[in-house]
């Protein structure tokens, strides 16, 4: 790939480091960039680290080419794993769903059906088999039928944006945490030049990839561009517990349930979200959720609450990704979207090579960031 002129590397400045910008950086990084992380907060610490963090394709379906993409993005995180090590972030295992009204449940099932016939793998199973193979501590009623999903994972987000930040920087990345960007420079011929630390420090960039998560609209507002984000907060709790009760991902009725290490669960409810513009505290999100997992898990009885945080999901308004460049500021690129868990990897993969080369893959094609310019 080429980088930059024979004089130098090109520079790039990376706003955001949550997991898409993680993931960005690291590929520009080992294919020769230079690379500069800017994040207000710490790496990975963000929306990253407050989603429950699902690696999937089954929820992809609106529109086939966003479902390719994220079967890309599964494959991606396979190919991750055995790059730089599985260590504490990568658990694949599955992912399991299942309902407690026929309506609902008609519609997963159709779903599976539509799924299989795109070659996805997915196993319908009964709630017996499913406490008797895959997870002994369920209270699922034993004839309901439950969803297998064997490719599906879930990830320690905060820990795969640390193995790839640090990756990057032992290579000579640069970072600067805890310091927002709050100008960015544009050269006579309308391309980025320069951004602006809010410590008042200034940056000589060739490029800038808008990976800002929530902030993305802010940032992107520093270049003039309008890029309309959806509102929707979600409210994650983590609770503790003497020992996890379950091996992986799962959409229980009401609620969504995966381990986050040993003594670690995350709880999440779209349903309990839609509280959150009622005005009830997060205390109260936390207790409801906590509730909904105990009659899915009895053995949560004894597990407390450890942490809620209520984070704002990063969605353009159309519900897809913005990636790639934008032709009005040349060195603008953006990494902008929901399933930033899932789309990472290769997201990251595919970025970095249309920064370094001009060439623009066409799994993108359907995410161009000009598709919201006036």
């Amino acid at each position: 790939m080429s980088v930059g002129s024979a004089q130098r590397p090109m520079r790039v400045a990376v706003i955001g480091v949550g997991v898409l910008g993680a993931c960005v950086g690291w590929n520009l990084s080992r294919y020769g960039a230079d690379v500069v992380f800017i994040d207000a907060g710490e790496p990975g610490e963000g929306v990253t680290n407050w989603s429950f963090s699902w690696v999937n394709a089954s929820n992809k379906t609106a529109r086939r080419s966003y479902f390719d993409l994220n079967v890309a993005g599964m494959a991606a995180h396979r190919e991750l794993a055995e790059t730089i090590g599985p260590d504490s972030w990568w658990h694949p295992g599955g992912h399991l769903r299942w309902a407690d009204d026929p309506a609902a449940e008609a519609k997963f099932l159709k779903t599976a059906e539509l799924l299989a016939s795109w070659d996805y793998r997915v196993e319908v199973r009964t709630g017996d088999e499913a406490r008797r193979h895959l997870e002994p501590a369920l209270g699922v009623p034993g004839k309901t039928p439950v969803l297998f999903y064997p490719d599906e994972a879930w990830v320690h987000g905060r820990h795969l944006v640390g193995r790839l930040v640090g990756r990057a920087v032992e290579s000579g990345a640069g970072r600067r945490s805890g310091t927002a960007v709050r100008h960015i420079g544009i050269a006579t011929d309308g391309s980025v030049r320069t951004v602006t630390l809010s410590d008042g420090s200034r940056i000589d960039v060739d490029a800038v990839v808008n990976a800002a998560g929530p902030g993305a609209s802010q940032v992107a507002g520093l270049v003039t561009r309008h890029l309309p984000m959806r509102r929707e907060p979600g409210a994650i709790t983590r609770i503790h517990c003497a020992q996890v009760p379950v091996h992986r991902a799962m959409h229980a009725p009401h609620i969504e349930i995966r381990p986050d290490g040993d003594t670690s669960m995350v709880l999440h409810s779209r349903e309990i979200d839609a509280l959150i513009d009622a005005g009830e505290e997060p205390a109260e999100l936390a207790r409801l959720l906590h509730e909904s997992a105990q009659r899915v898990i009895p053995e949560l009885g004894g597990s407390r609450i450890a942490q809620t945080r209520v984070a704002h999901r990063p969605i353009p308004a159309d519900g897809f990704p913005s990636v790639g460049a934008m032709p009005s500021v040349p060195g603008y690129y953006e990494a902008v979207s929901h399933s930033g868990i899932t789309l990472g990897p290769v997201i990251g993969r595919l970025l970095a090579s249309e920064i370094l080369t001009g060439k623009r893959d066409e799994m993108l094609a359907d995410f161009r960031p000009e598709r919201f310019s006036p």
